[in-house]
């Protein structure tokens, strides 16, 4: 690897310390590393190198995950089958099983955990009618 010295603003280098105090670096070169190989990924036709890259990224950026597609082109596809399975257990009354279903699959704090959460309100705070909820 080739090392390279780069001078930050104070500031700059305190939001980056608070971010490796957290969970999403290791270390403040982890962090400039994916800071680079991602401003490149967004702007140019360039592959990162980086180890668990896209991993790295749909943490630190979990809204944009959530609309990611596949390789294969398929889409969230796991999710929509998540998603039916939650409105399923919702149907049937089993709230609790929905709730744990979703926490075994996403972050708390992840937009889809969140969307899920929604559609077991819907069921359990209304009246269903046929396949109609109807709420007050």
């Amino acid at each position: 690897m080739v090392k390279s010295t780069v001078r930050f603003s104070e500031t700059v280098m305190d939001r980056v310390e608070e971010l490796v105090s957290g969970d999403q670096f290791s270390s403040k070169s982890e962090f400039q590393r994916f800071a680079v190989e991602y401003v490149l990924s967004e702007i140019d036709d360039y592959e990162p190198e980086m180890l668990d890259f896209d991993d790295v990224r749909d943490e630190v950026f979990p809204e944009r995950a959530l609309g990611r597609e596949d390789p294969d082109g398929e889409g969230d596809g796991e999710f929509y089958q998540v998603a039916a399975r939650v409105r399923q257990f919702a149907l049937r009354g089993e709230i609790d099983t929905a709730r744990e279903l979703i926490d075994t699959q996403y972050p708390a704090t992840d937009p889809r955990a969140m969307v899920l959460d929604d559609i077991i309100e819907t069921y359990r705070t209304g009246e269903s009618v046929g396949n109609r909820v109807v709420t007050e």
